[in-house]
């Protein structure tokens, strides 16, 4: 490292700065090394947590730990999100088995005497029409198609319940149809037990109490999604360890170069020479006083 000097000559005029840098002190002083740049550490622990506490020569306990998380939090995410995703096919086809589009408009308008704790189906209003505040996709060919679309509401079967009849109808089973058949009363007749086992709940959703109607089979699938979800919301918390990893290294490897950088500036010694300046004017000969200080 080139070292620089700072020399003040006091002179009878007044200070007079001079900066200069030492072209006679070799770079052997400091070899390459020594030097530190805080910037490096901090940009390869950003890309790879534990390659800048590698780079800062820290305790291998310390990079490894870096590495450790790292690696250990890439396989969580695989993991849990291979098994969000195998949940989450196991409760599509559950429903795929056992909610039918024919079941859902039969029991609307053919509705059950089964009743459940002093209540009978008519008694919620959610069982009694097929529109609500939610709707699924039907998908519609030949004659029906040309007539309604390829894609109406089901709402529509509300007043036109002989779409059944005609072959020409099925649901379009995309995300919102897994979710709705699970997570709204409208939807309850579409399930093959909703005839005999429907039974209602009271639940605390905080301000009040909420009426949800069930049956075995709705029940256990609304489980099979909440499994699937948990293993999402691991699979999100893996990679939020993961950044939080990479922003610990990189702000542990700039702090620990940053150490190093001070330690080193601390054991470089700073050199001072205080001489006379000649000024052949003045009486003696004395015409100021030089102090320069190397560092």
């Amino acid at each position: 490292m080139s070292k620089f000097f700072l020399t003040f000559n006091l002179i009878i005029l007044g200070i007079n700065p001079l900066i200069a840098q030492d072209t006679t002190s070799a770079i052997v002083e400091d070899s390459v090394e020594s030097i530190y740049y805080p910037g490096k550490p901090l940009l390869m622990s950003l890309i790879l947590p534990g390659a800048g506490q590698f780079y800062n020569k820290s305790p291998w306990l310390r990079t490894a730990s870096f590495l450790s998380v790292e690696i250990g939090s890439i396989a969580a995410y695989f993991h849990f999100d291979n098994q969000a995703s195998q949940y989450r096919n196991d409760y599509k086809a559950y429903a795929d088995k056992n909610w039918a589009l024919a079941d859902w408009v039969y029991n609307r308008f053919n509705t059950t005497s089964q009743s459940y704790d002093s209540k009978i189906w008519t008694n919620f209003p959610a069982l009694m029409y097929l529109t609500g505040t939610h709707h699924l996709t039907l998908y519609l060919t030949g004659d029906l198609a040309d007539e309604f679309g390829q894609y109406p509401s089901s709402d529509n079967l509300e007043t036109h319940p002989e779409w059944l009849d005609s072959g020409d109808i099925s649901v379009v089973k995309d995300r919102h149809f897994y979710e709705n058949i699970g997570k709204y009363d409208q939807f309850l007749g579409g399930w093959t037990d909703a005839r005999t086992d429907w039974y209602w709940e009271e639940k605390d959703v905080g301000d009040s109490i909420e009426i949800v109607i069930k049956t075995p089979i709705k029940e256990d699938y609304l489980d099979q999604r909440e499994l699937s979800n948990k293993m999402l919301t691991l699979a999100k918390y893996s990679l939020t360890t993961l950044l939080f990893n990479h922003v610990i290294s990189g702000l542990e490897a700039v702090w620990t170069s940053q150490k190093i950088a001070l330690e080193n500036q601390n054991e470089d010694t700073i050199e001072t020479d205080l001489s006379l300046i000649y000024n052949p004017i003045n009486p003696g000969g004395i015409g100021g006083l030089s102090l320069t200080i190397n560092f």
